[in-house]
């Protein structure tokens, strides 16, 4: 089974990557974790690609959490047995975000790339908001959802998201 979480920031993909994994027992990949290196700094697009691809290469089942269009992108989508698409509105993304902050605030998250100590700041509100939900963005949702389908399940709200969890079998509250 190969499992592809996308959607937007704060609307829970790492989250839900890491419980489908261990619910059905599959190695993940967050895409967060191979492109960010220690201090927020990005990967180089060259390495980013080997490593997902080495990823993938290895493994016949996974779970893959993240957008990252230039990076095995059209592989991801084919290969996926199943696309979930997180398309929660900006403010519950932002609380969502806000949240996560408050629990992790001075640590690194383990989806995160080391030395990434969790953060919210101006840049990072403003990607939630606005830059990260380009119109580009939520075209390219959209040709996800018309090109596949018939394996995407989109998400909009906390409560399809507890449905979601329910349904694979796992107890998530709110």
């Amino acid at each position: 089974m190969k499992i592809l979480v996308m959607g937007f920031s704060g609307s829970g993909k790492s989250t839900l990557a890491k419980y489908l994994g261990e619910k059905y027992k599959l190695p993940v990949l967050h895409f967060d974790h191979i492109f960010w290196l220690p201090g927020w700094k990005p990967r180089s697009r060259e390495e980013m690609q080997a490593m997902a691809a080495r990823f993938m290469d290895s493994h016949t089942s996974w779970v893959i959490d993240g957008n990252y269009t230039k990076t095995e992108y059209k592989r991801r989508l084919d290969e996926a047995d199943r696309i979930v698409l997180l398309c929660f509105n900006r403010f519950s993304c932002l609380y969502r975000v806000w949240k996560r902050y408050r629990k992790y605030r001075g640590r690194t998250r383990q989806d995160m790339g080391n030395g990434c100590m969790e953060k919210l700041d101006g840049e990072f509100i403003w990607w939630v908001l606005f830059k990260g939900r380009t119109g580009e963005r939520k075209k390219e949702f959209r040709t996800v959802m018309e090109k596949y389908k018939e394996k995407v399940t989109v998400i909009r709200n906390q409560k399809q998201l507890n449905r979601y969890y329910r349904n694979a079998g796992i107890s998530k509250g709110a």
